[in-house]
């Protein structure tokens, strides 16, 4: 990654092994917060789901934080009951939320019993008690360019990514996934105080590289809107 030409005012951070990265982010994520909460009721983190972030969760946990103000929320999530092992609520309640973190207060987007689009007005609300902007958003990326569940292939990519949308959640329908997602939107996505990207692996700089390459074009790479000026990456082998 040394040898790749990031966006001007994009930051990386990079060490040679996964722990070694998760525990820099778990630290900066820490100090972002903990600065939030000295002059805030409360404060808002964002994270992503997957194997990459589980050596930052666990670092994260534990930090001495007073995390009965810190509300947590997912960027997106699959419309899967919590109980599912594809269920990323269900990997941030196991790895990130245990000891003294057990205290946040995570925001589920996800009710059983109900489609997606007919849950829509109680989406809506749970996101509602995320105050804007988050305080601080950990994003991920597939090889596709895709980062919270802004895929390309999603008919409601565009709208998803409309920066005068109201909607702060939208229902995403990707042919390539085998489930409905739910998706915080780009404009609640792109205000957040401080914004990580963590990536694992050289196929993972080879997409990065990709994305650089032609930033205006959002819709084939909707990580291209996040490489702008105060992006954090964070990356190992």
């Amino acid at each position: 990654m040394s040898e790749l030409q990031l966006p001007e005012g994009v930051v990386p951070h990079l060490a040679e092994t996964q722990d070694a990265v998760a525990q820099m982010l778990a630290d900066q994520v820490a100090e972002c917060l903990r600065l939030h909460l000295a002059e805030n009721p409360e404060a808002t983190l964002v994270v992503s789901g997957g194997s990459t972030p589980l050596p930052f969760f666990r670092a994260l946990r534990e930090k001495p934080l007073e995390w009965a103000r810190v509300k947590v929320a997912l960027a997106d999530e699959r419309w899967v009951p919590v109980s599912d092992p594809a269920s990323n609520a269900a990997l941030v309640q196991s790895e990130l939320l245990q000891g003294a973190a057990a205290d946040a207060r995570l925001v589920l987007f996800h009710y059983a019993n109900k489609g997606a689009l007919d849950a829509l007005p109680e989406l809506e609300a749970a996101a509602a008690e995320l105050p804007l902007p988050i305080d601080v958003l950990v994003l991920g990326m597939g090889n596709d360019g895709h980062t919270a569940s802004l895929f390309p292939d999603a008919p409601e990519l565009a709208r998803a990514m409309d920066l005068s949308v109201e909607q702060r959640v939208m229902v995403m329908t990707p042919p390539s996934q085998a489930h409905q997602r739910v998706t915080l939107t780009l404009p609640v996505l792109t205000q957040a105080r401080f914004t990580a990207l963590h990536l694992k692996g050289q196929d993972k700089i080879a997409t990065l590289a990709r994305a650089i390459e032609a930033p205006a074009d959002w819709s084939a790479m909707p990580i291209r809107a996040f490489l702008q000026a105060g992006l954090h990456v964070y990356w190992s082998p």
